[in-house]
């Protein structure tokens, strides 16, 4: 059986789909007119919703909010490091930074229904640990982390020349898509690049899109 990922990308025509990171969310009545933007200029498989306060009041309205808008379009919405959350909001999944303590309980209280994704992964052995313990996809690099760009991409390669668990890798800028693109990636996420983009959400995701397009072709 296909997990809820894997289905996202059976309609990829095997370029990468697009993952974006939202910042940290203090008022998420801004976010409807950036996400619709973003969602309309580029081939978005899911949203990964963050919060900026600690209120658990505050993180379940903003995701009330923002998970049906991100679901009509057939996005996935997944938050972040809080199983419970996923569930009371009817999110599609949940994103797992602290793997040693969190993926267990989340995959055990989320699993077979919804997505929950592994990051957070700081060594090889790491990320294949969270493979192995049923984690739906794994992601190398992270709005948190300072792994290098070149570092991102070696392991992007390495894991999906080996497993089959999809693959997530981060880019921390627009020029660093068509690495990713050629390593493999089955998504690549974004997130300052886009939410911080003077242009807007929609051009910066409109250049993405056509640098996977422009490397798929370089390549093939």
């Amino acid at each position: 059986m296909k997990s809820q990922l894997e289905l996202l990308l059976v309609n990829s025509m095997d370029a990468p789909r697009l993952y974006l990171i939202t910042p940290p969310i203090s008022d998420w009545a801004a976010y409807p007119p950036l996400l619709e933007a973003a969602i309309a200029a580029g081939d978005v498989a899911c949203v990964l919703l963050r919060t900026a306060s600690d209120d658990e009041g505050a993180a379940e309205r903003a995701a009330c909010a923002l998970a049906p808008l991100l679901q009509k379009h057939g996005v996935a919405c997944l938050v972040a490091d809080d199983p419970q959350l996923a569930v009371r909001v009817n999110a599609d999944g949940v994103h797992i930074e602290d793997t040693e303590t969190l993926l267990q309980s989340a995959l055990r209280a989320l699993q077979p229904g919804c997505i929950v994704g592994a990051g957070g992964l700081q060594t090889r052995d790491a990320a294949m640990t969270a493979g192995e313990a049923g984690a739906d996809y794994v992601m190398f690099g992270g709005p948190a982390s300072s792994e290098p760009h070149e570092s991102i991409v070696e392991r992007v390669a390495w894991w999906v020349e080996i497993f089959n668990v999809p693959c997530v890798g981060y880019a921390h800028d627009l020029g660093a898509v068509s690495d990713l693109v050629r390593a493999g990636a089955d998504f690549i996420a974004l997130g300052e690049a886009v939410f911080a983009d003077p242009r807007g959400a929609g051009a910066a995701l409109r250049d993405a899109a056509r640098s996977i397009a422009t490397t798929l072709e370089a390549v093939q």
